[in-house]
């Protein structure tokens, strides 16, 4: 029996699409794919549709490094309506609570040490988190709250930018796990007055340049002009999403035998520990591998291209 024909291409690496506001992050990848007309394509962390900015899409063998993305710091410019509470902690649920906002800047810059470092967040019941194997977000829209453990999260920078009551502008810089409608909220709660997310913009996944990054508009301009070649340039290298991992240069002996999912022992590990990039003697990237101190490669995502 023959195989079935692909659909699409076989094209492989990491997009930067600047999200816009009113779409989900998985109707906004089904679009990119399309567009590229990729066999494969996966996102790497959801925005709300409140959201813009940042939105890597992995294309191809680039999605088996999806996790290293969803797992990488970020950084958000956030706008916060001082006074109001809303079911799902941002404009575009109910208000809930009406309070006085009787908020003075200094109070402001007084309160953000109390969030900033090492911190425990209870994930919003509007969350795609799994309860028994559904989303959170299908529990809130069915009127149910389910009990949620805090979890532990890092903010490592928490920065005043404006306030114009009863707007207050923020810039945060977090790890993996951080929802920014909750830093809003808890915010909103020690202040007192009640907060919520009025406006929402990623502006940084790990260390990709924002200048690379393409609008809605902009992509749907190269797919009128059917100039799949141009679009192709826009695509960062596979390795983008694991570039903070240190780099193992192998032989031709040690790329074939990897190549075979081979756990092999080398002596040339310049004492290299723990996940690294592998590259083959003319530079192509093979994938990861774990090297434990026994100076053994375990491959354990290679690419195929």
């Amino acid at each position: 029996m023959s195989r079935p024909r692909k659909r699409g291409r076989d094209i492989h690496g990491v997009f930067l699409l600047d999200k816009p506001q009113g779409m989900s992050s998985n109707d906004i990848l089904q679009k990119v794919k399309r567009i590229y007309q990729a066999n494969k394509a996966g996102h790497t962390g959801a925005l709300d549709p409140l959201a813009t900015g940042m939105l890597p899409i992995c294309l191809g063998e680039a999605t088996k490094f999806s996790q290293f993305l969803l797992d990488a710091d970020k950084r958000y410019q956030v706008i916060a309506k001082l006074g109001e509470r809303t079911d799902t902690s941002d404009a575009e649920g109910q208000v809930v609570e009406t309070r006085s906002v009787n908020v003075t800047e200094q109070k402001i810059l007084d309160s953000l040490p109390h969030f900033r470092g090492d911190i425990m967040q209870v994930p919003t019941m509007f969350s795609a988190l799994k309860h028994k194997g559904k989303p959170l977000y299908e529990y809130a829209r069915a009127g149910i709250v389910v009990e949620r453990e805090a979890r532990p999260i890092s903010i490592f920078e928490l920065n005043f930018i404006s306030y114009e009551a009863p707007y207050l502008t923020l810039e945060v810089h977090c790890s993996k796990g951080t929802y920014i409608r909750t830093l809003v909220d808890d915010l909103g709660e020690y202040l007192g007055c009640g907060a919520h997310v009025s406006m929402l913009r990623r502006t940084a996944v790990s260390d990709y340049p924002a200048d690379r990054m393409l609008t809605w508009e902009q992509l749907q301009q190269f797919a009128q002009d059917e100039d799949l070649a141009a679009l192709d340039a826009r695509l960062l290298p596979v390795d983008s999403a694991v570039s903070k991992l240190p780099v193992l240069s192998l032989s031709e002996e040690q790329t074939k035998a990897v190549g075979f999912g081979q756990r092999v022992k080398f002596d040339n590990l310049q004492q290299l520990q723990g996940q690294v990039r592998l590259f083959s003697p003319q530079n192509v990237f093979l994938g990861v591998a774990e090297i434990g101190k026994d100076n053994v490669i375990r491959p354990s995502r290679m690419v195929n291209l």
